[in-house]
């Protein structure tokens, strides 16, 4: 663990009033590091909520969350051993820093920002992600790229799929912008204003849809015609021609235009047939009504809403609950817990031309982040104070990850051959495909029944994780001479962590009424531990 000292920030905890939320106060100032920040809020949050903050989480414990959070799969069974053994005052930054070069950072970034962004089609975006992210592209690049694709751009492949894979239904490609970018769910705008929340009105989800209302599919490309408006009817029969507006509620002007006559039209749709069959993209519009959206999302007057959402997705990812929730009810009548927070760490991201990795890397340094998960002291705390950590279900890819790393013999990995290691991985990522058989978590999220019956009657089970060779965890056990040997080996390789006493005796006595049929008591050991809730969960 690294050994935090008094700072300037935590004297002002004991010795300064404290601050009132949900009010304006001045921020700490620019010069302070993303995980002070962080701890000094949190902690002063406790402080005025009269909670007490859980204890530390194990050494092990957090290697295995953060391992799972920063590069997708569970700790080896030597870097748990090694981590658990080391001495070190600062093991914890080495850990993260070694984790956050690893070829697997990059892997699980694109992963993790391709099920945000393409949730419904998993995979849809990778192709675009994985140069982005291996270049650290910034968030605020990421955005422009997706919503003003450049065909002839290196490295933009694919950039066209956030659009494409949306615009035979505008009003959704519409709804999502706003709230995987900006926070802002304005479904609830399309037919009435929004009935709870004063601030989201007809005229706003309207006026979003005009950016998006000229553009157009032209085969393997985008385009966006120079003309066309979007009309809606008000809850009275009032129709209205909706302005280009953003969530802010501020209009952009735009040059008059005039529709093309139907000979005009005729003439402009045989020259995108020709385009489309010679493969190349449509003229670009003399004003671009999507250009116009990334410029005022990312304009100093407006950014708040881009970068305030991105803070709290990535916060909700890594902390398993958001400074917001729901992700997209980011408006004033539902404050975030910790609004000074939320905005100074939005500040951070704009003065940092918004660096992802150094977000992330801030937030799982934090001492709020080491928090054990497990709660023994009254009644838990409410998530939203983060107290105590929150327990959160493993990503597909996370689940799958880890359950071909658990069940290969922990042999094949060794500490210090990182570069032997990393390859193994990559060969593990590249060709896990249980990992799109197996549930992807939201909010609330409960163990399918698809699920549970995959694990429990699939031949592919068997064969994928627990079959016997040599390059097999099975394997590896049944080649040891004694069955607490099995049983260490087994909880290492597995859960990461050393068995407890009395799991042992219950492990080594299960083993011990099947020594008639040895193997198979050590097949069965093993699928109990990789379909345990402690495996299921990142704890």
């Amino acid at each position: 663990m690294v050994c935090w000292k008094p700072t300037t920030l935590w004297l002002l905890i004991a010795l300064s009033p404290v601050i009132t939320f949900g009010q304006t106060a001045e921020l700490l100032p620019d010069d302070q590091s993303v995980t002070s920040v962080v701890d000094f809020y949190i902690q002063q949050s406790l402080q005025t909520k009269k909670l007490i903050a859980a204890n530390p989480a194990s050494d092990v414990t957090l290697l295995r969350r953060t391992t799972l959070d920063l590069v997708g799969r569970i700790p080896t069974g030597s870097e748990a051993r090694t981590y658990s053994a080391s001495t070190a005052t600062d093991k914890r930054l080495q850990m993260v820093k070694r984790l956050m070069q690893s070829p697997g950072f990059l892997q699980h970034q694109v992963s993790e920002l391709d099920s945000m962004l393409s949730p419904e089609k998993p995979g849809d975006l990778q192709s675009y992600l994985t140069p982005a992210i291996t270049e650290n592209r910034p968030w605020d690049r990421i955005f422009r790229d997706l919503i003003l694709p450049q065909p002839n751009q290196p490295n933009q492949a694919g950039a066209n799929r956030f659009i494409k894979s949306r615009l035979g239904d505008i009003d959704k490609l519409t709804n999502d912008t706003s709230t995987l970018f900006f926070g802002v769910n304005i479904s609830c705008a399309k037919c009435h204003d929004h009935p709870l929340v004063e601030q989201w009105t007809q005229s706003h989800f309207f006026g979003m849809k005009s950016f998006f209302s000229r553009t157009f599919d032209n085969g393997d490309f985008l385009g966006e015609r120079d003309y066309g408006a979007v009309e809606f009817k008000t809850t009275v029969g009032e129709t209205k021609t909706a302005p280009l507006m953003f969530l802010s509620g501020k209009i952009i002007d735009e040059p008059s235009w005039q529709t093309p006559t139907d000979d005009d039209k005729k003439k402009i749709k045989k020259q995108l047939e020709e385009l489309k069959k010679k493969k190349q993209p449509p003229p670009q519009p003399a004003f671009s009504r999507r250009s116009q959206l990334v410029d005022i999302a990312l304009s100093p007057a407006e950014q708040q809403f881009f970068a305030r959402n991105i803070v709290n997705r990535v916060w909700y990812r890594i902390f398993g609950y958001g400074l917001v929730m729901p992700l997209d009810q980011m408006h004033e009548v539902n404050p975030a817990s910790h609004p000074q927070l939320l905005q100074w760490l939005a500040r951070d991201m704009i003065n940092h031309k918004y660096d992802l990795r150094r977000l992330i890397q801030g937030l799982v340094l934090s001492q709020a982040y080491a928090r054990r998960s497990n709660w023994d002291q009254g009644p838990r705390p409410e998530p939203e104070w983060f107290a105590v950590a929150n327990i959160k279900p493993l990503s597909r890819d996370q689940y799958g990850h880890s359950l071909k790393l658990a069940s290969l013999n922990p042999d094949s990995f060794t500490s210090n051959e990182e570069n032997q290691n990393s390859e193994q991985l990559k060969r593990l990522y590249a060709e896990n495909k249980l990992a799109q058989q197996l549930d992807q978590p939201v909010h609330d999220f409960q163990v399918s029944t698809a699920e549970a019956l995959l694990f429990s009657n699939s031949e592919q089970i068997a064969k994928e994780l627990l079959n016997d060779g040599n390059k097999t965890l099975v394997g590896k056990l049944k080649s040891l001479e004694t069955n607490q040997q099995v049983v260490d080996v087994a909880c290492w390789t597995i859960l990461s962590r050393p068995v407890e006493a009395e799991e042992r005796s219950i492990l080594i006595a299960y083993l011990v009424a099947r020594q008639d049929r040895r193997g198979e008591g050590i097949e069965q050991l093993v699928w109990a531990l990789l379909t345990s809730t402690e495996f299921r969960f990142n704890h």
